[in-house]
């Protein structure tokens, strides 16, 4: 792979182009890996509006009703759904491990095999997140291609 960067003052905006023979796996996870660089999302905290990047999003998660986003340091509220969420998302490296949250993968310190063919994942931030028998299998795969 060869990598070019062109530094030039006068460019107003930064540009990025990928030019290969055919797209591959890593060329996929590459643009994935982009777009959530420049992915930003609206959430609530003490009612006040903030604007989050996505990259920094560890999990998100369902309880009562309501969507909660986790980052390493704050819980926001978001009056998203989580399959919206998971619909908005599952390209920049989420995705879900049970029917009440999704995992950023960046954030995947560790997986352990647990009871009942379930997973357990140890996030950066050293919380425990339960995969359940019916996303198992699919996180055990897609975490294997990376």
């Amino acid at each position: 792979m060869k990598i070019s960067i062109n530094v030039n003052e006068s460019i107003k905006e930064t540009e990025i182009m990928v030019s290969c023979n055919k797209l591959t796996p890593d060329i996929e996870k590459l643009l994935a890996m982009l777009r959530v660089l420049n992915q930003q999302m609206m959430v609530m905290q003490d009612d006040e509006i903030h604007i989050i990047d996505v990259a920094k999003i560890v999990y998100i998660e369902a309880v009562d009703r309501k969507t909660f986003v986790y980052t390493e340091k704050c819980c926001y509220e978001s009056k998203l759904k989580l399959y919206e969420m998971e619909e908005r998302l599952c390209e920049s490296g989420f995705f879900r491990v049970s029917k009440s949250c999704l995992v950023n993968v960046h954030f995947i310190r560790a997986i352990k095999n647990d009871i009942n063919r379930k997973l357990r994942l140890t996030l950066e931030n050293g919380e425990l997140i339960m995969v359940s028998r019916q996303y198992a299998e699919e996180i055990k795969a897609r975490l294997e291609a990376i």
